[in-house]
């Protein structure tokens, strides 16, 4: 029942799988072309419908019943455990929302640039990453901004 964070990870790889088949992209061909874009396409595709198979089972689980453990410290632990799962899952409810950004960027022709720059993310980002909108560079960039506002 309680979820990790590696699962996300996990759930990529199995979408990973579920489109492998002859076709990977390659740097030596031209970036962001029609088989690349149908590529990453199918993989956001297949990341989304694999975590909303994983949503499905935790809300069968919590339509299953309540927690019903005698012990006060087993029910305290089971307890946490879902409230780790709910996390789980509305982080993941927040990660559908950037495949859905991401495919929508494939169908308007700006998926794989940096959405600072405009330079190509790169297919080794974007095969690890495939929601990335940032050059490692600028995302880097980014993050310092980010921890300078935090210090203030």
């Amino acid at each position: 029942m309680p979820t990790s964070v590696a699962d996300d990870i996990d759930i990529l790889v199995k979408a990973k799988r579920s489109i492998a088949g002859d076709y990977s992209p390659q740097p030596d061909e031209p970036y962001m072309n029609d088989a690349q874009l149908d590529y990453f396409r199918r993989l956001l595709q297949a990341w989304k419908k694999a975590i909303h198979e994983s949503s499905a089972d935790t809300l069968q689980q919590l339509q299953d019943g309540p927690i019903r453990e005698p012990d006060l410290n087993d029910r305290a632990s089971s307890e946490t455990d879902w409230g780790i799962e709910l996390r789980t899952r509305d982080r993941q409810r927040k990660l559908i929302a950037k495949i859905d950004s991401a495919l929508r960027r494939i169908e308007e022709g700006e998926y794989g640039y940096c959405e600072v720059t405009g330079e190509p993310i790169g297919l080794g980002r974007l095969i690890a990453r495939p929601i990335a909108t940032m050059t490692v560079e600028a995302q880097e960039a980014h993050e310092r901004r980010e921890k300078i506002s935090r210090d203030d």
